[in-house]
């Protein structure tokens, strides 16, 4: 018996009221990502990107289609459990430290006090946070923001893991540490949705890559495939290419 898909988007859409009309931010987006793979998400500010993972974390509601999480319905409290969500935008509580930060999230997701302050040494031991404990949000570099939110991400210990722009804004060393860290999770058998405006990040780490525009998607393959598809030297000439089309 074959795995269920860790991801499968069927006829997804989306329609939000807007000044002067309707927007449609997806517009029947098919969409399925295999267990255990490693998967690139690309496209311009407002192709649906963020829109596409916000409906499959259940932070807004679907005008059309459905979602599936591993075979289950993605808005049942075990498909939720089975994602974790590390976003784009920076939105830790300012008023709990680095420590407090991992242990609630491990609370709203069934673990045990116990369980959750463990596991979140753990993580900040992975991630270089340890020093860092009891320091609240505000009072941290970028960087190590972004590290807290990569560690709340996989608190409760994901099968699918969504990486909303990760290493935006960070220094080069930071962004190779964290490649370094999601090759490993992703070799431990992790599913990984990535979006990123770095295009040499998709193409170092993805297997497959989906280009997304104007709320459908118009490619997928790997970046190699895509490379001789639109005749481009690389995945930058590809993203030129397909934008323009």
């Amino acid at each position: 018996m074959l795995a269920a898909p860790a991801l499968r988007l069927t006829g997804l859409t989306k329609t939000y009221d807007a000044v002067g009309g309707r927007f449609q931010a997806l517009d029947g987006v098919d969409l399925t990502i295999a267990d255990g793979d490693f998967f690139g998400l690309l496209g311009p500010n407002g192709a649906g990107k963020t829109t596409l993972i916000s409906a499959v974390c259940n932070l807004i509601r679907l005008t059309g289609g459905e979602i599936s999480v591993f075979g289950m319905a993605h808005d049942t409290m075990a498909a939720r459990r089975a994602v974790g969500l590390a976003e784009q935008d920076v939105n830790l509580d300012r008023f709990l430290d680095v420590e407090e930060t991992l242990v609630y999230h491990g609370g709203y997701f069934g673990m045990t006090r116990r369980a959750a302050r463990a596991r979140a040494r753990e993580m900040m031991d992975v991630f270089d946070l340890r020093a860092k404990a009891g320091v609240r949000a505000p009072a941290l570099s970028g960087g190590m923001r972004r590290r807290l939110l990569l560690a709340r991400a996989l608190m409760h210990e994901p099968r699918l893991v969504i990486l909303d722009e990760p290493t935006a804004g960070v220094d080069f060393e930071l962004r190779i540490e964290l490649w370094r860290y999601i090759r490993r999770l992703h070799a431990h058998g992790t599913t990984i949705l990535l979006t990123t405006h770095y295009l040499e990040e998709a193409e170092e780490l993805c297997r497959e890559i989906a280009l997304l525009r104007g709320g459908r998607v118009i490619a997928r393959d790997t970046a190699a495939n895509l490379r001789q598809t639109y005749a481009a030297d690389s995945l930058a000439g590809v993203y030129v290419k397909a934008m323009a089309a």
